[in-house]
């Protein structure tokens, strides 16, 4: 059913909008694009999702690129859309909404496509040795094929100054962690630019969800970032989930929360260990390895697997908690976060660790907001940015919670939002394992066929911020795109601004602070 009252406020009456799956699509001239996503973005303001574009060239002899809005409490997104036709060019809106940035200059590296008016158009996440005219995301491109070896070269942004001098870190590091460059300009050993090159870990992943056959495409998802294999999966399969019509119970749907906060407490943990080990720490570096492996071992359990791999499936999950196992783990739960409650109370006891922590790799407000900051990173500003309350999904619409909050973004705040997302999360497990429905089928009727010609948006709050999956069909029902946003696509443009002003040795914890996926950035 068309929602009135959502369409006049928020689309102007020259349009004509079509709802598509949970999607309000409408047709924008490409000279009306920056305007109208101005009146959305500061307006209304919405939050601006992702911006993708696909390659219609074969089918409506152009490109389209589409710019998805979120209105807070609703499962229906704006996704208006420019056509290309005879041009490989679109208006760009980053002079005007920052956040825009990354993804303009994505649609640039992988489609061609220029954004006119970008200010830094330079391409992003492929490796210099990648041809500079070969893009991926076009339909003519044989992913089947190895691309000839370029030799092109990256040009890092430089600081001018008498006694500034560079320090390159990676890609290759110390620890078992994926590979990046990090670049230095510093003064004495004052940060004066921090610069982070990515890419190392591409693997194509949005081509192969056009190419796999959709039976293997929810382990893809799960391969994205491996640490947040669920969520992944989930956000992916609500996507299919709108295109197939299926309906999932409602005991899956509460399933589906307590994994999704499983998943967050076993990387919470052990983020806060490692914040705390990178000070010099050592019993909270122990104590959170200790306290994830409890949690790990739980998943295991519960799911089969360690990382909670296997459990999502188009239309429901394929595990289920009931009886004694599921009291079980209720007792466990509770002497876990009592456990870890005992650990906070003792590093707190420790002022050195909480004097490192404090205004160590602090971020500006606003800044955080022009870069459109996710998860803990706007969490620690007072952003209130959570899928799981601005868009409710799963059960989430049934188990209300207050969003773990600080104001200062240094390494502290980050660390508390941490803190505090550990006792939500226990709190909602519990709360979702005592009102579980006793009924239901963990997966809804079989259906496999996905609308043709359809779009759906898959939305899903990971520990570190939310993901999201932009779900395109062909005429016979297909997988014609599939665009993927990490948090990680976000947070890394806002982490060099965090290391600005502190010293060198305090990186490694403002990096742990954060700790993006190189691998969700890459794809």
């Amino acid at each position: 059913m068309r929602d009135t009252h959502f369409i006049e406020t928020y689309i102007p009456s020259r349009f004509k909008p079509v709802q598509e799956g949970n999607l309000m699509s409408y047709a924008v001239p490409a000279d009306e694009i920056g305007e109208l996503c101005h009146e959305l973005y500061f307006t209304h303001k919405l939050e601006l999702i992702s911006i993708t574009a696909d390659d219609r060239r074969a089918s409506d002899g152009g490109f389209r690129i589409w710019y998805l809005f979120g209105i807070p409490k609703k499962d229906l997104f704006l996704a208006p859309y420019i056509t290309l036709s005879g041009s490989e060019s679109f208006p760009s809106i980053t002079k005007d909404i920052h956040e825009a940035s990354p993804y303009e200059r994505k649609i640039k590296t992988f489609f061609g496509l220029e954004p006119v008016g970008h200010p830094h158009p330079r391409p992003i996440i492929l490796h210099e040795n990648w041809p500079a005219n070969l893009f991926p995301l076009r339909k003519d491109f044989d992913w089947r094929k190895r691309p000839p070896v370029a030799e092109n070269v990256y040009a890092f942004n430089a600081v001018e100054g008498e006694g500034i001098y560079e320090i390159p870190v990676g890609p290759v590091h110390a620890g078992i962690i994926e590979p990046g460059h990090f670049r230095f300009s510093v003064a004495g050993e004052e940060i004066m630019l921090l610069e982070a090159k990515l890419g190392y870990k591409h693997r194509g992943v949005e081509k192969l969800f056009e190419v796999l056959p959709l039976d293997q495409t929810i382990h893809l998802a799960e391969s994205v970032s491996g640490d947040t294999s669920f969520t992944h999966s989930l956000a992916f399969c609500q996507a299919l989930e709108v295109l197939s019509g299926a309906i999932v119970s409602k005991r899956s749907a509460y399933l589906r929360v307590i994994f999704s906060e499983l998943e967050r407490l076993a990387n919470h943990v052990n983020d806060i260990g490692f914040i705390m080990l990178d000070t010099g720490y050592s019993f909270g570096g122990s104590q959170g390895a200790r306290l994830r492996e409890m949690i790990m071992q739980w998943n295991e359990r519960l799911s089969g697997s360690r990382f909670l791999r296997g459990l999502n499936v188009m239309g429901g999950v394929a595990k289920d908690i009931r009886g004694d196992l599921s009291k079980e783990f209720a007792f466990a739960l509770r002497t876990w976060v009592h456990d870890f409650e005992q650990v906070i109370a003792v590093a707190e006891d420790s002022h050195s660790l909480l004097n490192r922590l404090e205004d160590a790799g602090k971020l500006d407000y606003q800044l955080a907001l022009d870069h459109g900051a996710l998860g803990i990173a706007g969490r620690a500003l007072g952003i209130a940015c959570d899928a799981r309350l601005n868009h409710p999904y799963a059960a989430y619409a049934d188990l209300p919670f207050d969003i773990a909050l600080e104001n200062d973004g240094d390494v502290r705040a980050r660390f508390y939002v941490r803190v505090k997302e550990v006792r939500t999360s226990v709190a909602l497990i519990l709360k979702a394992l005592e009102q579980i429905p006793a009924h239901g089928d963990l997966v809804a009727a079989k259906n496999t066929q996905l609308k043709k010609n359809g779009c759906a948006l898959g939305l899903a709050e990971a520990w570190r911020g939310t993901i999201s999956y932009f779900v395109e069909t062909d005429a016979s029902g297909h997988l014609a795109r599939v665009d993927v946003r990490d948090p990680s696509f976000v947070n890394w443009g806002v982490l060099g601004h965090a290391g600005k002003g502190n010293v060198v040795p305090d990186f490694p914890l403002i990096n742990k602070s954060f700790n993006l996926s190189y691998s969700g950035n890459d794809l």
